[in-house]
């Protein structure tokens, strides 16, 4: 497997040959920065953990160079927190039993460019490695422009492939906006009620993020518990823990305007406000 960038790796936990370890993969997770996949794609992670015959992959794009500090990594330099966000995920591809996690070591600003991406190449030979069944990645709707910018490309490098080469289905999930504001029928809901303590444990693993000022661990938590008891205004609780997605499957298809599509989300949000408003006023 060769990759663009010198920096980029691929870290097997268990030591298996890589071949082997992108093979095995069943459900892959494609994310801007380091903790993403945690936040995002505990249902892939949950799906595989403990499972002989499925598999989660992680695939971080970028190299965590920006991302802020406080507290003991407030004077860390760019440099050192590459270092401790990789040694990091590792730890979480551990706990998590990743069948993989691959480090593709790009800056945020060279994610951003739309043509000629050497990202998209990297993409597109992880995907057909791993041939996987699923694949979750940020929601086109997420309020952080390297997030966005990672979907965009990942969507180009499987409109590139053939239609057979790619998964059965797309998922763009929730980090730096939520999703609760989609219409019921419009949101892709993953219960993700097990293992508490380890869907609390993946994300507190990231200590320069957690103690370095951002409390992602208690935010996930509360937002997935919030999303389940917020669901139906009319019935019981019938999970303690939901994480919400738009489908993004239909935008593999060249044919398909990503930007038309994901508005289209919007405007269904629009009519549904609009509506409650005519008829109750």
């Amino acid at each position: 497997m060769e990759l663009h960038n010198s920096g980029a790796e691929i870290y097997v936990a268990d030591g298996s040959p890589v071949d082997t370890a992108l093979a095995r993969t069943t459900h892959l997770g494609v994310a801007a920065h380091q903790d993403d996949l945690e936040i995002m794609a505990y249902h892939g992670i949950l799906e595989c953990f403990g499972k002989p015959d499925k598999g989660f992959a992680g695939v971080t794009v970028t190299n965590g160079a920006g991302s802020p500090r406080d507290g003991l990594y407030a004077r860390y330099t760019d440099e050192e927190m590459q270092v401790v966000r990789r040694k990091e995920q590792k730890k979480a591809a551990y706990v998590g039993e990743y069948s993989a996690h691959v480090f593709l070591d790009y800056s945020s600003s060279a994610v951003k460019v739309p043509h000629d991406s050497p990202v998209v190449g990297d993409l597109k030979r992880l995907i057909a490695a791993t041939k996987p069944q699923v694949i979750y990645t940020h929601n086109l709707a997420d309020k952080h422009d390297t997030h966005v910018a990672v979907t965009l490309r990942l969507i180009q490098a499987l409109r590139d492939l053939p239609a057979n080469a790619r998964p059965q289905h797309l998922y763009g999930c929730e980090v730096w906006r939520n999703l609760d504001w989609l219409n019921d029928d419009d949101k892709v809901i993953f219960n993700v009620d097990g293992h508490e303590n380890l869907a609390t444990s993946l994300v507190g693993l990231f200590d320069s993020q957690v103690a370095g000022g951002k409390r992602y661990d208690l935010a996930t938590m509360g937002r997935r518990r919030a999303n389940a008891t917020y669901l139906a205004s009319h019935g019981v609780d019938e999970s303690t823990s939901l994480i919400f997605a738009i489908d993004l499957t239909p935008v593999m298809d060249p044919k398909i305007d990503v930007k038309e599509y994901t508005l289209g989300y919007i405007d269904r949000f629009a009519k549904e406000v609009s509506g409650r408003l005519a008829k109750l006023m």
